[in-house]
């Protein structure tokens, strides 16, 4: 397996410096839901939802909930995957990850535990009730899961740098994020109108859910809320369509064009 040092300076350029971030992206009770289509074929759908501020081992953090399932009705799909993560509240980094996925074994168990005192991740996999694996590995900075990635990426949306994040995805890698700030509207079936939108793009060098891997690019709301609200990304069966389908925020309206 790849293993990548990591230096602290990648994320204290954010947290050091005066470049532009929402401070705005949580909000307790949201709820995003995305179709997830390939050449127009419905694949399955993505469920993000912000659940609460909450206390983990006397450390105060978000906890947020993915829940991805695939259409029962294509054959060549099969997925129902559950990923909680509770991160720091600057959202910058995770301190817990806990995934749920069925497989056809059973249920894939996985818990990471991110200790920045002692600079160790431990990574455990269950298949069922038996533990498979019980991996350790050292650390040297803030480090984001797959699903706190999601809102590291929200927040620094319009810094208009290229970043690399550490990231663990099974082992430690680095997603590359090209914030570029450029505004651009873009239209979804979702919304009436044109949305006024920030893209950005970038390259994962890890694997992940349903071959989830390499080059992707995204449009989130140009607003303080920075709401996803388009992007593609590369899987098993190629480059698919995500696309914002409904919303749950308190005084939020997407922004016209």
């Amino acid at each position: 397996m790849k293993k990548i040092i990591f230096t602290l300076s990648i994320l204290s350029l954010f947290f050091n410096s005066n470049y532009i971030y929402s401070q705005n992206v949580w909000s307790t009770g949201e709820i995003l839901e995305y179709e997830v289509s390939f050449l127009g074929i419905k694949l399955g759908t993505i469920k993000i939802e912000s659940i609460k501020e909450d206390q983990l081992n006397g450390k105060p953090v978000y906890y947020a909930k993915a829940t991805m399932q695939s259409n029962p009705g294509i054959p060549f799909v099969s997925l129902y995957a559950i990923y909680n993560s509770w991160m720091d509240r600057s959202l910058g980094y995770s301190y817990q990850f806990v995934g749920n996925t069925k497989t056809s074994d059973g249920w894939d168990y996985n818990k990471i535990d991110f200790d920045y005192d002692k600079k160790k991740i431990t990574n455990r996999h269950w298949i069922n009730d038996s533990l498979i694996t019980n991996d350790v590995f050292d650390i040297t900075s803030k480090i984001n899961d797959g699903c706190s990635l999601f809102f590291f990426a929200r927040k620094y949306t319009d810094i208009k740098k290229t970043v690399k994040v550490p990231t663990f995805i099974d082992g430690k890698f680095i997603t590359t994020i090209n914030f570029i700030g450029k505004r651009e509207p873009i239209k979804i079936d979702a919304i009436s109108y044109p949305v006024q939108t920030i893209y950005f793009d970038g390259k994962a060098d890890w694997q992940g859910v349903y071959g989830l891997s390499g080059r992707f690019e995204g449009w989130f709301s140009d607003d303080d809320a920075r709401i996803p609200i388009k992007a593609y990304m590369n899987v098993y069966v190629g480059k698919v369509l995500i696309e914002l389908t409904k919303w749950k925020r308190d005084g939020w309206k997407p922004p016209k064009a």
